[in-house]
């Protein structure tokens, strides 16, 4: 796929206007020190509702100006037209196509739920699980930072992003300490969309500058985190290289 093939991507409006931060607090990169800082940082952000006025879409918006902010590069997918797993035979449909492009390009992303009915919505999951562990060889999610979100129609609840939590484990990724959940997100948006200033937006900025850092931190060792014996051990490829062979011949004549 080329970039003319991504008919799935929403535009970020005013990304460069942040009216609830205050700038003289934020580091522009927060990640200095950690890593190179360049290419920048690759982040996808999916959010898990259809609707016109969707909060959690709403505080993906959010989350990617703020990422944009601290010099990294986003993609949101929309999923408005993502079949059901299974649906389509062989899942040969362009939505799965160029959702499972976006992970392969992505070196973190951003996973942000509603909740209904106590956990993620169906469409949140149906992205997740169209997810392969392996895809043509690759690897969509594996060894990839991964910050997890919810919104809350009610009070502060940690039901959907305790969910993500294990689906990312489950899918390998190294998901970040901090998590945002914004209660009763209907109160916390203007009428434009954008987020008032307030504790839970300060929050957002916290996860935002905590995943930039665990990315560029992760960014050299992700390969090396990842690499299992069990799977080496399938793919016949046994551990030749001259240093980690005497390694291992010196470990077992101890």
């Amino acid at each position: 796929m080329n970039s003319a093939d991504f008919t799935r991507l929403r535009t970020l409006i005013d990304a460069d206007h942040l009216p609830a931060l205050k700038p003289e607090y934020a580091h522009r990169k927060p990640a200095l020190g950690l890593g190179a800082l360049d290419p920048p940082p690759r982040v996808l952000l999916l959010y898990g509702s259809l609707r016109d006025r969707s909060f959690s879409r709403l505080a993906v918006e959010e989350s990617a100006r703020l990422l944009q902010f601290f010099g990294c590069e986003t993609r949101i997918f929309d999923p408005f037209d993502l079949p059901l797993p299974d649906q389509v035979r062989g899942d040969d449909h362009p939505a799965v196509h160029e959702l499972r492009e976006h992970a392969l390009w992505s070196e973190a992303q951003v996973w942000c739920s509603p909740e209904r009915h106590g956990q993620i919505t169906g469409i949140m999951k149906a992205q997740i699980d169209h997810l392969p562990l392996a895809y043509k060889g690759l690897r969509p999610t594996q060894g990839r930072a991964l910050a997890v979100m919810q919104v809350c129609a009610g009070s502060q609840s940690f039901n959907s992003v305790n969910t993500l939590r294990i689906l990312g484990r489950w899918m390998r990724m190294f998901t970040i300490p901090n998590q945002s959940s914004v209660a009763k997100a209907y109160d916390e948006f203007d009428e434009g969309g954008r987020m008032k200033p307030s504790a839970y937006y300060d929050r957002i900025v916290d996860v935002m500058e905590e995943l930039v850092r665990f990315t560029v931190l992760l960014r050299p060792h992700a390969d090396q985190l990842v690499d299992r014996y069990s799977e080496r051990k399938d793919r016949d490829e046994p551990v030749d290289t001259p240093v980690e062979a005497a390694a291992i011949a010196q470990s077992m004549t101890r």
